[in-house]
């Protein structure tokens, strides 16, 4: 299993300058994402099927 501190966590670009952000990190054949003002909290993970479908909404601006 792969914890928090193995992670390579990335915000987005559109990220404001406080950081109140979610961060995403992949991991084989799934991606994991957090929120950035509670790095040590909870994480979502999702299937690499799930995340690929979620970006291409984000990218047809379905969201």
């Amino acid at each position: 299993m792969f914890g928090s501190s193995k992670l390579v966590w990335r915000k987005s670009s559109y990220s404001n300058a406080g950081g109140n952000c979610v961060e995403a990190a992949a991991l084989p054949g799934r991606h994991a994402v957090r929120d950035s003002t509670h790095p040590h909290g909870a994480q979502l993970r999702f299937a690499l099927s799930e995340w690929n479908a979620f970006l291409g909404a984000v990218k047809a601006d379905k969201l």
